[in-house]
């Protein structure tokens, strides 16, 4: 059955249009990825279909009565809530019948409600069908599922306005997936999620009822739950049947035949043109109309063929190409019994770990295990134990988890022209690279996003020439091309990496080494993340 569908919508923001002509379907039980460039309409798409915003013109059809559960959508809460009593007013509806209930039961315990015993017996006896078919007795187990599956159970008792923005997204998304709307809207869902909880995310997503939309650069967790994929690309997009990986070849294919017939019609048109100026020259010289009349006839011809626009083979992607400017010794940090505590919590116990040159090194762990915390101590030396050594002319390039620290009234310019040394002119060309054109490197550090962030802090550690990377979850907000670019870039990197992340695909395909974090103490695996799960699991 059909639960939405989109016609031919159109949506302009500032006088520039992001969505020329979107059209698509979405069924029951649909898993759909929604894939394309940072600022190719992806979040515009779902604040439409959610109707927090309207299209200016086409139109999209929700079914009669289907609910649609968006993240954006949540309610401001009262200050004094805590995190279950957020999650417990998605069932509001139940909470209303069991009041009723309550009331009935103190009725029945009251004496001088005997005369109306039979009356609100049978009351009490509706009012627990109605509790039993809103699924009231199941609530409990539910709501204990999802907060022991997104790491929410210790945060239970707290107040929902004391968290931090990842945990109450986190709440934001409990009560989402709690609601069970037929139409659930995901932007991004695995931001703050660690390895384990987004593993829980894919199971729960897989086996849930209603239809699912996920804008996600997540390509491993794509490929894990989603069966379909938009792209949107120019302002348009197109369904594909299949899952990211599944999409990426198809669409491969599609834009490898466009090519060729593009190719065939430049030929044919080529063709038709030099006969029509040949004709054009024999009617000149002998003067025969006949020449002349074959030559309009072609022109004819030729208007009637539909000019096909050039399929772009190569989307335009930011050029990371990491410099090192002077190799360093064999033995880049080695921590020996190191350890650390915070607040009376200990954080690291007795930690052993030696990084070499040209290693390329992946941490990972749960989300509070500590591994921003040994990466930021590692750099400063602040640890309340044990020995650090780096090795000689080791310099170290950090990329922290908002990717850029400036001050907000600092254009991009500004900022990158503070670490790189270069002349205006040569500043712009060398941040058009890295996707920033034009009037948008004039643009204030405040109003920047997530992904143009990262984005200008790699661009300076590309030109400062470090011999060791430290990376805190590099691929955070940037879209599937920059990541794709990023790792082509690491990949051919001389020096040496030691990276923090959560991204699987990106973990397996670069990393050979991986250190895990867990308890205060570190395990090491000679492979990549698969390698180093399947030796835990074992």
């Amino acid at each position: 059955m059909i639960l939405c569908t989109v016609q031919h919508v159109k949506k302009m923001y500032g006088g520039n249009e992001i969505l020329k002509n979107i059209s698509f379907e979405i069924h029951d039980q649909d898993r759909v990825g929604v894939v394309g460039q940072n600022g190719s309409g992806k979040t515009t798409l779902f604040k439409l279909l959610s109707n927090v915003d309207q299209p200016d013109s086409g139109s999209i059809f929700i079914k009669k009565d289907a609910e649609i559960g968006y993240l954006a959508q949540l309610p401001a809460y009262d200050e004094d809530m805590t995190v279950i009593d957020v999650i417990s007013s998605t069932f509001y509806e139940i909470k209303e019948v069991e009041d009723q209930i309550k009331k009935v039961n103190d009725s029945l315990s009251d004496p001088e409600q005997s005369h109306r015993l039979e009356k609100n017996l049978n009351k009490l006896y509706r009012l627990q069908e109605e509790f039993e078919e809103l699924g009231g007795y199941l609530i409990e187990s539910k709501i204990n599922g999802v907060l022991s599956g997104l790491c929410l159970s210790h945060l239970s008792n707290n107040s929902f306005y004391h968290l931090s923005g990842g945990e109450q997204t986190k709440v934001g998304l409990a009560c989402l997936l709690l609601k069970e709307p037929e139409l659930l809207l995901l932007d991004e869902p695995t931001n703050h999620l660690d390895i384990e909880t987004m593993n829980w995310l894919e199971n729960y997503l897989q086996k849930y009822k209603g239809a699912v939309i996920i804008i996600s650069h997540d390509r491993y967790f794509l490929d894990k739950v989603t069966t379909k994929t938009i792209d949107i690309e120019d302002g348009e997009c197109r369904l594909y049947h299949h899952n990211y990986s599944g999409f990426v070849k198809e669409k491969e294919n599609n834009l490898l035949l466009e090519f060729e017939k593009y190719q065939e019609q430049q030929k044919k048109v080529k063709k038709i043109k030099e006969s029509i100026m040949q004709l054009r020259d024999w009617g000149a010289r002998s003067g025969n109309e006949k020449f002349f009349r074959r030559a309009r006839n072609m022109e004819k011809a030729l208007a009637r063929i539909q000019n096909m626009k050039r399929p772009k083979l190569q989307r335009k992607k930011a050029a990371f190409e990491f410099s090192v400017n002077k190799r360093s010794g064999q033995d880049v940090a080695i921590l020996e019994q190191v350890s650390k505590s915070i607040d009376g919590r200990t954080i690291l116990n007795n930690i052993d770990l030696q990084i070499r040159f040209g290693e390329k090194v992946a941490l990972v762990g749960k989300n509070g295990s500590g591994k921003t915390t040994l990466i930021q101590a590692l750099q400063s030396n602040e640890f309340c134990s044990g020995n650090v050594k780096l090795g000689s002319s080791v310099t170290i390039g950090y990329l922290s988890q908002k990717g850029l620290t400036a001050d907000p009234k600092q254009t991009v310019l500004e900022i990158f022209r503070e670490k790189v040394d270069m002349e205006e002119g040569e500043a712009r060309h060398s941040l058009a690279k890295f996707l920033f054109y034009g009037a948008s490197v004039y643009k204030k550090a405040c109003d920047l996003s997530g992904g143009e962030r990262t984005r200008l802090r790699l661009a300076q550690l590309v030109y400062e020439g470090f011999n060791f990377l430290i990376l805190d979850e590099p691929t955070n907000h940037l879209d599937i091309d920059s990541r794709e670019a990023l790792e082509t870039a690491l990949e051919e990197f001389k020096g040496t990496i030691l990276s923090v992340s959560h991204d699987r695909y990106f973990m397996n395909k670069l990393f050979e080494r991986t250190v895990w974090l867990e308890h205060g103490r570190l395990d090491n695996y000679n492979g990549n993340f698969d390698y180093g799960l399947e030796k835990r699991r074992k």
